[in-house]
């Protein structure tokens, strides 16, 4: 079984992607100590190091190197600052990848590093990556045609060594109108779940700008991207739809109850397993479950990647 190293792993959306395709997560890394204890009470079999990978001296020895580094300043939910040094940490998963010197990479981020303001740092990311000896292939890719019951755009880059002799080809969709299976619906991916499960949702107020825009679909839609921040998260389709009043104006068609995505629904939302655990530890406040499920990586999309790299482990 090809072993893998995972930085910036956080509660293992991408090591559990992995893990499905086949692989051995030997090592996993990240600074939020809740996203370990998720991570560790789903997957205890792997060695997670807590804290600033810029601290990690050593690596172990593994065939695929995958890493997400932290997105929010080229999201459209964060300060899209390129200038932010939260943009460079991909120069730590570089000098990862020459320590290591796996034949497989894998980095995913959010779609919007394409941006044209931030061109010179995906220009960079090539340059270095290929610099270390890899074939380098990206591509933007959306998780709702992977199976995944929501519309999430992320860019993923993959290399592979340049020894090895051959490149990358990204998986085609599988989930779709034409395509092997339809897609994934709220009601596929929640509908089993209660539908006021107190004390795992957000129930403050509605503010003015969660109503600058439309936040609901219905169950038999996919869901609006799942964030972090848990004021921002989209409407749980209980919830009375939303009408346009005007240019950023929305509001409820009725007074009926309303509430957020819970935690645990996004989480599934992201496409992890009905099994998948929450632990009540003390780091583990409700802002917090929110925001290692929000900031997660759809593990049937990275799977989907993860099974598209060739077969060069042997």
């Amino acid at each position: 079984m090809p072993k893998v190293v995972s930085l910036f792993s956080g509660c293992g959306g991408s090591d559990a992607g992995v893990i499905a395709a086949g692989f051995d997560v030997v090592m996993a890394n990240d600074l939020l100590p809740y996203a370990r204890d998720v991570y560790l009470e789903n997957h205890p079999e792997t060695d997670y190091v807590v804290g600033d990978v810029a601290k990690i001296d050593t690596f172990p020895a593994a065939e695929l190197l995958v890493g997400c580094y932290p997105c929010q300043g080229f999201s459209q939910g964060g300060l899209r600052d390129p200038s932010s040094k939260i943009n460079t940490l991909y120069l730590e998963f570089a000098r990862a990848l020459n320590a290591v010197r796996p034949k497989a990479f894998i980095v995913e981020n959010v779609a919007g590093m394409v941006r044209k303001n931030f061109s010179h740092l995906l220009d960079d990311q090539f340059k270095v990556f290929r610099e270390a000896g890899y074939r380098v292939q990206a591509k933007v890719l959306n998780a709702v045609d992977f199976g995944v019951a929501q519309e999430r755009k992320r860019i993923f880059i993959v290399g592979i060594r340049h020894d090895l002799g051959v490149d990358y080809a990204f998986p085609e969709p599988t989930h779709g109108e034409g395509r092997e299976k339809p897609h994934h619906t709220i009601r596929d991916a929640i509908g089993d779940l209660p539908e006021w499960p107190i004390g795992e949702f957000y129930a403050r107020d509605f503010h003015w700008y969660y109503l600058s825009r439309n936040r609901r679909q219905g169950w038999d839609q996919t869901s609006k991207t799942i964030v972090a921040n848990p004021r921002h998260m989209p409407l749980h389709p209980i919830s009375p739809p939303l009408k346009k009043l005007e240019h950023n104006v929305w509001c409820f068609e009725s007074d009926a109850p309303a509430r957020r995505f819970s935690y645990r629904e996004a989480a599934r939302l992201q496409g992890f397993t009905r099994n998948f655990i929450f632990p009540d530890t003390e780091r583990g406040s409700l802002d917090m479950r929110y925001k290692v499920a929000g900031n997660a990586v759809p593990p049937p999309l990275f799977e989907a990647v993860a099974r598209a790299l060739p077969d060069v482990w042997n």
